[in-house]
């Protein structure tokens, strides 16, 4: 009986492996293509067939993603016409298992025809016609397939994609690309949300719920429940913070005192609430409050004036998490 968790974890293995050795093939050629594409005027077209190609359109994903602009060229459509998006100032990088596809052995010489003699090989099989072409070889060198057979694309395709992500990740550091230039290329989704969405735009300024230190309990209660945030800041006459009362603090207030019309904002309030700038992006307030186990933030400027209140749910509105 086929033992099925056995198998997938030998593919797991075979491949993390294979993996592991690529580290043994990064030499000058890596760090030569690496400087190339960094200094580059053009753009990075990356070319293959078969399997190769999809992995190509991943890493042209991860190009483009990360500051680095770049094109798929399929290496079939290539020599059909589509061989006229490669610029003089381009990188091109073709990927091939083999180095001897039909299709590689035409596309290699017409590159060169056009003037581009900047081609990278991302390949296993370095005694290769592709090898032999190009200017710079990245060696994604397996021994052989995840497939029992060792046919299907499987472990190779991995070390090609592991390869494209190596040369991104270097670019990423030699352009100093931030988590705010990431934002720029990904504005869409949470993922681009979280970037860039700030505290100012899911809070709602005109809900201000506050009171003074010597305002009654009758008038805290009816702040809480009129601003619906479950809290009312407690300010002086300038505006400033000086604390906060949750729900929670008018519980435990019930729970301590038999008489509370004598009492003030002042008896009840917490001293030290946490805070947060509206220039802070909403993801860190999320994180925050989940933090301190707690559902609100006090919104201040710079001079710790009271500016509002955002609460776990504006943020989850705006999709940020």
């Amino acid at each position: 009986m086929i033992d099925i968790k056995d198998i997938a974890k030998k593919v797991f293995s075979d491949e993390a492996l294979a993996i592991q050795n690529l580290t043994n093939f990064i030499d000058e050629d890596f760090e030569k293509v690496v400087n190339l594409i960094y200094k580059s005027k053009g753009r990075v077209i990356v070319t293959g067939i078969g399997k190769s190609a999809i992995i190509a359109q991943k890493i042209v994903a991860t190009f483009n993603s990360t500051g680095t602009p770049a094109v798929f060229m399929h290496a079939a459509d290539a020599i059909h016409g589509d061989l006229g998006m490669v610029c003089h100032d381009d990188v091109v990088i073709c990927i091939s298992k083999s180095g001897n596809t039909p299709e590689i052995k035409v596309l290699i010489p017409l590159i060169r025809n056009i003037g581009n003699d900047q081609i990278v090989a991302i390949v296993s099989n370095t005694d290769s016609f592709l090898a032999h072409n190009a200017a710079y070889v990245l060696k994604a060198q397996v021994e052989r397939e995840a497939c029992p057979n060792n046919l299907a694309p499987t472990t190779s395709t991995t070390a090609q994609l592991v390869m494209g992500d190596a040369l991104a990740i270097c670019l990423i550091q030699c352009r100093s690309f931030s988590s705010r230039d990431f934002a720029k290329y990904h504005p869409g989704g949470s993922l681009g949300k979280r970037l860039y969405t700030r505290v100012s735009d899911v809070y709602d300024a005109e809900n201000r719920p506050h009171v003074s230190m010597e305002d009654g309990i009758r008038k805290v209660i009816l702040e809480i429940s009129g601003g619906r945030l479950g809290a009312v800041a407690v300010t002086n006459d300038n505006g400033q913070l000086l604390g906060i009362i949750t729900d929670g603090d008018l519980r435990r207030m019930l729970e301590k005192y038999q008489d509370v019309d004598p009492l003030k904002a002042k008896d009840i309030m917490s001293v030290n609430p946490k805070t947060i700038s509206e220039d802070e992006l909403a993801y860190n307030a999320f994180q925050k409050m989940e933090q301190n186990s707690i559902t609100q933030l006090i919104v201040i400027n710079e001079s710790n004036v009271y500016k509002g209140m955002v609460h776990i749910h504006d943020i989850l509105r705006e999709g940020v998490v």
